[in-house]
């Protein structure tokens, strides 16, 4: 398996990095891939990419609850840092409008500059969309680039999913631990979203599967999310693993 959007380089895991990265290894995640939050996490991600070098993947991008007065030294920032690195996506990138709309037009200027340096540049995208479907969809459409990447922690509705085949057709959905909680409305219509479409996460050390829910999460709780989709979809937990860790692949080229 796959994980593609972990925060492995977060504080959470100071005390006890070595054993996470085992239980991760032995749960069966053989590689995943870091998202890029803005200048302050930046060094800590690139030093665990060095120890981890060939297994944790680190993109670059200015997150969206990130973006304040000095947002424009931030973007800067990411656009300085980018030949340095061997990145393999735009990320992580969007809107947030749960937190604060404080800077919603300057989170709306920063997100469709990096979408537009991403297609430049050949890379998916790892989408941040919190509250913010609608604008989210604008940014897509005034940039009108044929983008491909991936809407983390997908929290949309099935008709959400449907638009965004229907006019984003290089995009797929990241699915992690809200998968497993009771009521999940994404669990509800996961069964028509073809495997091939799906990326598996964690979010680490957020968004904690059950039955592990109110706990840090890591990677190596990644299983149950597997197996919640491969329940609801009526397949096997190795049909499950092979397709998302193939679709991993080649949107990160991993």
């Amino acid at each position: 398996m796959i994980d593609t959007h972990s925060h492995i380089y977060d504080e959470a895991y100071d005390e006890d990095f070595p054993q996470v990265l085992e239980r991760a290894r032995d749960a069966g995640i053989r590689k995943m891939v870091m998202p890029g939050i803005d200048s302050k996490c930046y060094a800590r991600m690139m030093d665990c990419a060095k120890v981890l070098e060939g297994y944790a993947f680190p993109t670059i991008g200015l997150h969206p609850t990130s973006v304040g007065d000095d947002w424009e030294r931030e973007l800067q920032f990411v656009w300085d840092k980018f030949p340095e690195g061997d990145f393999v996506a735009i990320g992580e990138i969007g809107l947030d409008e749960y937190w604060s709309t404080d800077f919603l037009e300057e989170q709306k200027r920063v997100f469709e500059d990096q979408l537009t340096f991403a297609w430049e540049h050949d890379l998916p995208v790892i989408i941040h969309s919190r509250n913010s479907t609608e604008d989210i969809f604008s940014c897509l459409d005034r940039v009108g680039k044929p983008l491909r990447g991936v809407f983390h922690a997908f929290s949309g509705s099935y008709e959400t999913w449907c638009r965004i085949k229907k006019h984003h057709e290089g995009f797929k959905i990241g699915v992690g631990g809200v998968l497993t909680y009771k009521n999940s409305h994404l669990a509800a219509f996961i069964d028509k979203v073809p495997l091939e479409d799906i990326l598996l996460e964690t979010d680490a050390p957020w968004l904690t599967p059950v039955p592990f829910r109110g706990r840090r999460n890591e990677s190596s709780y990644m299983k149950y999310t597997a197996e919640k989709l491969s329940e609801l979809k009526g397949i096997s937990f190795e049909e499950t693993d092979e397709v998302t860790t193939s679709n991993a692949e080649k949107m990160f080229s991993i």
